[in-house]
Formats: C-alpha cells, structure tokens, sequence
C-alpha cells in the first residue's frame, strides 16, 4: 500500500471529527458522494492514528483516504 498527499474539504461535525467532502486528486474535484466505510487504524510501533474512509466520488468510482492525526494531512491510498 502506498499513499500520496491530497487535498481535502472536509466537515467538522459537533465532536470536531473530519468527514470528507470535497477531494481534490490529479486537479480533479470529486464530491463524496457516500461515505461507505470509515475505521481508525493505529500503528504499532508509533501508535499514530489514522481515521480511513472509503467513499463513493462523483466520479462513479470507490476511492480509499485516510487523515493522518499527527501529520494533520489527508492521503489518498492507492492499492497496487
């Protein structure tokens, strides 16, 4: 798995947690359209936290993020 920096609009809801609304990839917009899943994944040896969601895009395609609470940036994974 790698990942690579992507901007994010995003919605705070009342708890101050991010959803993804807005992403912006390759300069392409694509709304979030359905969040299908979110989990929170912790490493082991560093304990960072990173909140996963995979949405459905405006763009008809499924696409995995994760925001990473300590470097405070969104990344994109992209499955090989």
């Amino acid at each position: 798995m790698s990942d690579q920096r992507i901007e994010v609009i995003a919605y705070s809801g009342y708890r101050g947690e991010e959803t993804p609304r807005v992403m912006i990839f390759h300069s392409k917009r694509i709304e979030v359209i359905k969040i299908l899943e979110r989990w929170i994944g912790e490493g082991l040896e560093d304990r960072i936290r990173k909140r996963f969601f995979k949405v459905r895009g405006s763009d008809g395609l499924d696409h995995k993020l994760y925001y990473d609470e300590k470097r405070m940036e969104w990344f994109y994974v992209v499955e090989d």
